[in-house]
Parts: structure tokens; sequence; C-alpha cells
């Protein structure tokens, strides 16, 4: 409430509850120490920062000794520096508290960092729920697969084809061989399926081996490079050091695109779910 000061702000549910003055001091300073808000208790709204305003918020929840806090985009509105400062508050208050958070976002990358495990919805269905390291390794359908990552997952046509007992992928021209693991969850009918191979841009190699491919455009993020490549009628993403000599990466430089199978992740083409 912009009329009332920071205390105000975060005494005021207690208020409304007719607590004690005591109880309502107490709890009120309890929580401002924990979010480091004491200097600006006697301040209103207008006069404090966006990552201020934020904290007051989670503090005038906290006082409620609530058993799970649901928290809808709460950062949506700061600057990117701010978003870094409130997420590290928001960790460490729930190592604090040692109660469920249920936060809410479309940003994968705070999703990531911030929890324990995650549930991706879409249209109002939930499709996978785990934690962080299961929906990256192994996404159940080519929707999580998109989502999760960063650069997403590349997803190509491909082809399962079979000789004798042995099982391979055809992508981009070229055959590789199935890892077991995946070759177990195959049939005699399976051979000839069209599927869509799915492989994580940092599971990609570009050097002398392997499939022709020309350099599009590269990003950089100071750490790496996010290389975009042409196959053929294709465009790939792959990730390379950030030492990575410009020449090798230049607009229409030429090299070769080396896939390691074990990274293959195989959805089914029509229906988007792992195979």
């Amino acid at each position: 409430l912009d009329t009332l000061t920071a205390y105000e702000n975060i005494a005021f549910g207690m208020k409304i509850r007719k607590a004690s003055k005591k109880e309502i001091d107490e709890k009120a300073k309890w929580a401002a120490k924990i979010l480091k808000l004491e200097e600006c208790l006697k301040s209103k709204p207008k006069n404090l920062s966006g990552g201020q305003r934020q904290r007051i918020a989670l503090a005038r929840a906290m006082v409620r000794n609530p058993k799970c806090f649901l928290m809808d985009e709460p950062l949506s509105n700061l600057d990117a520096k701010l978003r870094v400062q409130m997420r590290a508050e928001i960790t460490k208050l729930h190592k604090r508290l040692g109660t469920t958070f249920i936060y809410v976002t479309h940003d994968q990358a705070e999703a990531f960092m911030l929890g324990t495990r995650i549930v991706a919805m879409r249209h109002g269905m939930i499709e996978q729920a785990g934690t962080p390291k299961a929906l990256y390794n192994h996404p159940l359908n080519t929707y999580v697969a998109s989502f999760v990552g960063v650069p997403p997952m590349n997803l190509l046509d491909a082809q399962l084809t079979r000789r004798e007992k042995s099982w391979y992928v055809r992508v981009l021209r070229t055959e590789y061989p199935i890892s077991e693991k995946q070759c177990a969850a195959l049939a005699d009918s399976d051979e000839g399926r069209e599927i869509r191979l799915g492989i994580r841009p940092v599971h990609l190699l570009f050097g002398d081996k392997g499939i022709e491919a020309e350099v599009e455009y590269a990003e950089t993020t100071g750490k790496e490079f996010v290389v975009h490549l042409q196959v053929g009628d294709t465009s790939v993403t792959l990730v390379l050091p950030g030492d990575t000599p410009p020449s090798k990466i230049a607009k229409h430089a030429k090299g070769r695109l080396e896939m390691q199978p074990e990274y293959f992740h195989l959805f089914d083409k029509e229906s988007g779910k792992r195979i």
C-alpha cells in the first residue's frame, strides 16, 4: 500500500487479524532483520527501490508464518542486477525458513537456479515434474526438451534403421549407432520409423570430422560462443569455448559437424513423446 510506511505494510495483515502490538512489533522487526530492511522501515514504497519493495512483500507474508509461499513471477519488473540480488535473497530465505516455496516463472534459468523440483506446464497441464537435472537430461517430450536449456536442444528429423541386430539413426545424411538402452525400447516394427532426434548444443563438436557445415552467425556470452550452423537445409546450434579463434566461427566459415550418439534423445515424430 503506497500510503503506508514499510513497517506499516509489513504489519498490515497482523493488524487486520487483531494481533497484539507487541506481537506485531516483534514479528515485523524479525522479518525486517532477516531481509535487511531495518533502515527503511519508516520509508514509504515510492521512496524505495524495486528490490526493497519486493522484500517488503516477502516480509508481509513471512510474519503470517505460512506453511507455503506462492510467488507469481515476483522478479518480473526488476532490472537484471536486482533480479540477481533478489534470487540470492529468496534462496537464503528458503534455506533459513525451511518452508515450501512455489515459484511461478516463465524464466527457465530462474527456475533452475531456485528450484529443487521443477514442474513444466503447457496450457494448464503438467508436461513433466522432477529435479532440474532430470528435466535437462531426460525430457519426456519435445516440448520439455526444447524449453529446458539455453540455448535450446536441437530437434532434427531422423529415421530409425536396422542392420541385423544393430539399430542406427539416420540424420543429416549420416547413420549413427544407437545405445543399448535406447535399443531396448525399440521393436521390429520400428525399422524405418520417422522420429525427431534431439541433441543439446553442448554435445556437438565443430572441427575436421563429421558432416560438412557452414557458419551462419555466432553470438558470444563472454564465456562461450553460441554458433549457428547451416547443414544442408537444416540449422543447427552448438556451443564452443570463448577462446575459439574468430576465424573458425566467422560468417560463412566452413568446417565439419560431429555428433556424439551417447547424448542422443529419441522422440516420436507425431506425439513428441520420448521413445
